[in-house]
């Protein structure tokens, strides 16, 4: 009898890779991990007025908004500097995408020697001052490695705004010899006053609104007496 002639078995398939997306997705930093820059970044992630996304060194960095006095602080000094900025034919922008080479910056004040109008980013090289707010987290970052960074690429000035303890702090740095130096400096309850890179003056207790109430706090009850010594009910 004829034997049945011999059928080798299928080869196993093999598993698609996985599809990568087809537009801009935070899906990407699951699975790419070859150095990131600049351009990819703007290329591959989407647009968010989310967290911060910003490129360093050829890693992607992630920053969550930060707290309300960070908030309230730097929209209260963007207003005040963008009037200050404009008289001096300089643009500010908030939050705004400054490339250096590889490297994508967002710092939290932007001030530019051209104007920034249907772009998405800007070179470094147009920023006449670079300004950052201290968050908790990023002490660090903002203090030390921001202001090092942006001098290292020649950014003529640094504005640090530091709101330690609710009482805020401002200083402006200019860039001498390739270092960052002190020109003016307030704490709340005097007066910063700045002439470079254009004339600007505040005191930084303006910066921040009223505390959250405490917790524990309640609100007197209909007709009880208030800490004011002032009486809920009409009448």
């Amino acid at each position: 009898m004829a034997q049945a002639a011999f059928a080798p078995e299928p080869a196993p398939q093999q598993a698609e890779p996985a599809s990568q997306p087809t537009e801009p997705s935070f899906d990407v930093l699951r699975w790419r991990d070859e150095p990131w820059t600049a351009q990819l970044a703007l290329d591959l992630l989407p647009e968010t007025n989310g967290p911060k996304v910003e490129v360093l060194s050829g890693s992607v960095i992630v920053t969550p908004h930060a707290g309300y006095d960070h908030q309230d602080a730097e929209l209260d000094l963007a207003y005040l500097l963008k009037q200050a900025a404009r008289r001096a034919k300089l643009w500010l922008y908030l939050e705004a995408n400054v490339v250096s080479g590889d490297d994508l910056f967002i710092p939290d004040i932007v001030i530019l020697d051209v104007p920034g109008g249907g772009r998405t980013t800007m070179d470094i090289g147009h920023a006449v001052l670079l300004g950052e707010i201290v968050s908790p987290g990023n002490r660090r970052k903002d203090v030390i490695d921001r202001p090092r960074e942006y001098a290292a690429v020649g950014v003529p000035f640094f504005l640090r705004v530091d709101l330690r303890n609710r009482v805020p702090t401002i200083a402006l740095f200019e860039l001498v010899e390739g270092e960052y130096r002190p020109v003016a400096a307030a704490a709340a309850g005097t007066r910063f006053v700045m002439r470079q890179p254009f004339e600007f003056s505040i005191d930084p207790a303006d910066l921040l609104g009223e505390a959250a109430p405490d917790e524990d706090e309640e609100a007197p009850e209909e007709g009880e007496e208030d800490p004011a010594g002032q009486v809920d009910a009409e009448g």
